[in-house]
């Protein structure tokens, strides 16, 4: 532990805004960041940002991408437990504390999940002492399993694949009949909406500071909980032109389609539509083949002389090692296929998140090695030909139309009324009212984090 005292970690506003962090508490999360993260003042650089305040990001190469527009990866490996994710298990958590819902000795915390969320929960609980069980289909890839264990939580794991984390929102409500375990629910609880609409959604208009004409035409990202996509309701504030796109497996286009089916993109497409996802703000749907994804992470981590021979520059080909998993690579191929879809230009900017690192996927590609029977500089070119370049802008679905959205709505009513959630209660998130509501409370949990925190 710190010598600083952290009894409750930051603000929303602190959170986006580290430079407003007390200035010895900041500088001595930037060091334990480096040198100790179990140190609870880590819970300090939840941020975008790095130590210059600056948003962590890469404008992704056109000689990869092979479109004209800026392609804006803010980067989620760099937060602490290297997930964007640890943010709203953190959000979920304080707002818990504050409200007087959630008691330090008393409660055991629940993480439902398919894996960063849950290991966002078990890092945070670790800082802030509390007992943690995540819930978690029991096929994720191993390194996923390992660094829950590593940060103190109790795994228990329910059948099945990403797609099957139904189960795990069953078994978490059969656990929390038990009034000792509180669940984070990022599925659908707010603090997930707030966190991200106001701290990402925020980053996001700053990181396109600079690039091209300074606005977003598209952002991109692919519902897992939704709760990053909701940033994209605060972009839509800034720049009201800009087109939010969510992104599915095309193995698994339940919002598309209703389609159900199993896939390998790890950390979204989970056969529902979450109760957290605000419809009206999203403009289109668009599918991407799961094994893509696979494929185009194995070119970006072992394909440098791959790219350098498509005109990367080296030491961009080789910065770009490491900062991508799975989910990434689908918010990239999604963020390329509107770029073409909407005819962007060089001063147009598409904005996307890489969620996490490459360090919980080594499995993944050692998985696709057994399934592939070569893999020479050759076949990587192909792959970034096909899959990078040769992107087009088929399977993508206009939800813009209200006859077209309600398929959204009655979609998310299918999956929520089962769990309790009144038909009145999913109606009411039909107007925007609701969501402004829901986001205005982020200003009073600022006051009510300072006031418990001293």
């Amino acid at each position: 532990m710190s010598d600083v005292k952290v009894p409750f970690g930051p603000t929303y506003e602190e959170m986006l805004y580290p430079e407003r962090i007390d200035p010895e508490v900041r500088e001595k999360a930037v060091k334990a960041l480096k040198e100790n993260e179990l140190d609870a003042i880590n819970l300090f650089n939840i941020t975008w940002k790095d130590e210059e305040n600056q948003v962590r990001k890469i404008v992704l190469p056109k000689e990869l991408t092979g479109v004209d527009a800026n392609i804006v990866v803010m980067l989620g490996t760099y937060f602490p437990s290297g997930s964007h994710k640890v943010g709203p298990a953190y959000a979920t958590l304080i707002e818990g504390c504050v409200d007087g819902d959630i008691v330090p000795g008393e409660h055991t915390i629940l993480g439902p999940s398919t894996g960063n969320f849950g290991i966002g929960v078990s890092y945070i609980c670790n800082l802030m002492g509390y007992k943690a069980v995540v819930i978690m289909p029991d096929n994720m890839s191993k390194e996923r399993y390992e660094r829950i264990q590593k940060y103190g939580a109790e795994l228990d794991l329910t059948p099945g694949t990403e797609s099957d984390v139904i189960l795990t929102l069953q078994r978490t409500y059969e656990l929390k009949k038990d009034p000792k375990n509180k669940p984070l629910a990022q599925f659908e609880l707010m603090p997930n909406y707030r966190f991200h609409r106001y701290v990402t959604g925020n980053s996001a208009i700053e990181a396109v500071k600079g690039i091209g004409n300074g606005r977003i035409a598209c952002f991109t990202s692919a519902p897992g909980s939704a709760g990053t996509i909701s940033a994209g309701d605060e972009i839509k504030k800034a720049f009201p032109e800009a087109k939010i796109t969510a992104l599915e497996p095309y193995e698994c286009s339940t919002l598309a389609n209703g389609g159900r089916g199993q896939h390998r993109i790890e950390g979204i497409g989970d056969k529902m539509c979450t109760l957290i996802h605000n419809l009206l703000t999203t403009d289109f749907v668009t599918l991407i083949p799961d094994d893509d994804t696979v494929k185009g992470l194995k070119l970006i981590q072992d394909g440098t002389e791959t790219l350098v021979s498509m005109g990367v520059k080296r030491e961009v080909a080789e910065s770009m090692k490491n900062l991508f998993g799975v989910s990434g690579i689908c918010n990239i191929l999604g963020a390329i296929k509107m770029a073409k879809h909407l005819r962007l230009g060089p001063d147009d900017n598409v904005v996307t998140v890489a969620t996490d690192g490459f360090d919980r996927y080594p499995s993944v590609l050692e998985d696709l090695e057994c399934r592939e029977l070569e893999l020479s500089d050759e076949v990587l070119k192909r792959w970034a030909n096909d899959i990078f370049l040769k992107a087009d802008d088929q399977d993508v679905y206009d939800y813009r139309r209200a006859d077209v959205k309600e398929q959204l709505f009655k979609q998310k009513e299918q999956d929520w009324l089962p769990f309790g959630y009144s038909q009145e209660y999913l109606d009411s998130m039909k107007d925007p009212e609701f969501w402004e509501k829901e986001y205005a409370l982020t200003e009073e949990y600022n006051k009510k984090i300072k006031n418990r925190r001293g």
